[in-house]
């Protein structure tokens, strides 16, 4: 799923190619994607566009006084078009889930992979419309989210697991499954730590949170779309490298399983050697 630092380096490819362009036709293939209706995306048609920013992991192309907001969910993505044909694309059973054409020909296609489609678009006339960009938590690379923030959070969430607690968009925006076990294993901190640390604690994983995501993002920095989903792949350290060496201490990086999603992190490094129990396989044990 593309996170903070996948969407961010998005964001700044996509202005440098958009910005300044018109608009000829927004083509919804999969009709489930789009989430709104007022205004139809014919009314982004004729108009120019003049940014693209994100929230969390929302990607926002501004196109005069609307928005076209897209989130990619798990398997969405991105690909830049130099040529592509006038007719408008058919529904059908294909990963085009969406077409932005502009009016030299060039234009974005929004693709989802897999059968579980979940990628969904927005066409609005203020990014807080959307109500999972409404509900989110204060961005971690903002000038707000202070170590005074971050406690707050902590406290708040009290004694539920800081992989959670990270996770949650509501708490915090932009940290998904895969930079949540990255910042924990430079924290040196468990998942099913509970959130009420110690102010050492909480200090350390404050500090792994902005130098985790910072370093994920120079490394995207002037990257195309097509090569984001490699340097995400390569930089991760823990995550999706179960039975793999640890790059810091060389021990063998474990796995937690659980019904739609998995954790992989470091016994060395963050559980003082224990392994932490597969949820899964514990289910099936009972």
């Amino acid at each position: 799923m593309p996170e903070l630092p996948e969407v961010e380096a998005l964001a700044h490819d996509l202005t440098s190619r958009l910005d300044g362009r018109a608009v000829a036709r927004l083509d919804v293939v999969a009709l489930a994607a789009l989430k709104t209706f007022e205004p139809a995306p014919a009314a982004l048609s004729g108009l120019f566009i003049n940014g693209v920013t994100r929230h969390g992991k929302f990607l926002d192309i501004a196109v005069d006084d609307l928005h076209l907001i897209v989130h990619l969910a798990r398997a969405g993505w991105v690909r830049w078009r130099d040529n592509l044909p006038d007719t408008p694309p058919r529904p059908g059973k294909g990963p085009l889930a969406a077409r932005l054409l502009l009016d030299d020909d060039a234009g974005l296609d929004f693709t989802e992979a897999g059968t579980r489609k979940r990628l969904a678009i927005y066409v609005v006339r203020q990014p807080s419309d959307v109500s999972g960009i409404a509900r989110l938590g204060p961005d971690p690379l903002s000038a707000d989210f202070t170590l005074e923030t971050f406690a707050a959070i902590l406290a708040s969430a009290g004694r539920g697991q800081i992989k959670g607690v990270l996770r949650d968009q509501s708490t915090i925006a932009g940290i998904g499954n895969a930079y949540s076990d990255e910042i924990l294993h430079v924290a040196k901190m468990s998942p099913f730590k509970p959130a009420a640390m110690p102010d050492d604690d909480m200090s350390q994983l404050y500090e792994a949170i902005g130098t985790t995501l910072r370093e994920a993002i120079e490394r995207s920095d002037g990257l195309g779309a097509s090569e984001l989903k490699a340097e995400k792949k390569s930089g991760l350290r823990v995550h999706g490298r179960a039975g793999e060496t640890c790059p810091v201490c060389g021990d063998t990086v474990r796995e937690v399983s659980f019904a739609d999603s998995a954790l992989q992190y470091c016994p060395t490094c963050q559980t003082g050697g224990k392994l932490l129990a597969d949820r899964r396989l514990s289910r099936l044990l009972k």
